[in-house]
């Protein structure tokens, strides 16, 4: 199938484009990767009268860390921060891996990825895991969007028409923290039917001094185990203890049924991979000890 007809409008910088954005408001739609776009175009679920191509806006490939804050702009690729957070947030590395295929990261946008939506995806879900925000620029100011408040439904966020995501914002796990990353696919490269990320880190008395988990697949958006979280803050993360935070942060877990999978499958596998996460989390926060 071919696009319905658009007219297509380079622009050269971020200001450029948010004032086209303004002038087409829900009419327009930003074009930087392509990789979710495209698709959508080329399938007419989507029908913009403008697409605003921001490939040559300058500034907006930045990816830069500073007191513990990783920013990464609007054309950073996929690839780019795969390569980056190798050494620096193995987390952020491991999750990349299963986003589509080599080709697809090369070309495709984190931010896009982000604004995107879609609930089964990985970075949105990361984007939470990792206490992350949103900058949303518009020609009337900029304002920032914490993850929580940004992610709405499926493919649905709190950015207006009008509004371009210049860039995002991690918090980057402190020394000593462990990670874990696991999802259950149909194939390598397809979107999750359940994912979890996840983040542990332990005092010197080997009580849990804060822990993160963000589930993915298993809802209209990625979503906080903060049964979990609160179930371990403060609590020596036995075995037993894992295994019951897993449980309960699953338990409150509402995941829809579809062709790929039913409700009650998802939420045992979303206990699985809980509890699979964050014990690996917990390796690896004592291995760094």
């Amino acid at each position: 199938m071919k696009p319905a007809p658009f007219e297509h409008v380079a622009v050269d910088s971020a200001a450029e484009a948010v004032a086209v954005l303004a002038q087409h408001g829900g009419d327009a739609k930003v074009l930087a990767g392509g990789q979710s776009l495209v698709p959508m175009l080329n399938m007419r679920l989507s029908r913009p009268a403008v697409l605003v191509d921001i490939n040559r806006a300058a500034g907006l490939d930045r990816l830069t860390e500073s007191n513990g804050v990783l920013s990464v702009g609007a054309l950073v690729r996929q690839r780019a921060l795969e390569r980056w957070a190798t050494a620096r947030c193995p987390l952020v590395a491991e999750a990349l891996k299963s986003v589509g295929h080599l080709a697809i990261r090369t070309r495709g946008t984190v931010v896009g990825s982000i604004a995107h939506a879609d609930p089964a995806s990985e970075l949105p879900a990361l984007l939470l895991c990792l206490d992350g925000s949103v900058i949303a620029r518009a020609a009337r100011g900029e304002r920032t969007l914490r993850a929580g408040d940004f992610f709405v439904g499926p493919l649905v966020t709190a950015l207006e028409p009008d509004e371009l995501v210049s860039e995002v914002r991690v918090s980057l796990p402190p020394p000593g923290a462990g990670w874990g990353f696991s999802e259950v696919a149909r194939r390598h490269g397809d979107f999750a039917l359940v994912g979890a990320a996840a983040l542990l880190s332990c005092g010197g008395d080997g009580r849990v001094t804060r822990a993160r988990i963000a589930f993915f697949g298993v809802g209209g958006t990625p979503v906080r185990g903060e049964a979990a979280e609160g179930a371990l803050t403060g609590h020596a993360p036995t075995a037993a203890a894992i295994r019951d935070a897993a449980r309960a942060a699953a338990n409150a877990l509402a995941p829809d049924g579809d062709l790929h999978a039913t409700a009650s499958y998802r939420k045992r596998v979303a206990a699985v991979l809980a509890e699979r996460t964050l014990t690996a989390a917990l390796e690896r926060s004592r291995s760094a000890a």
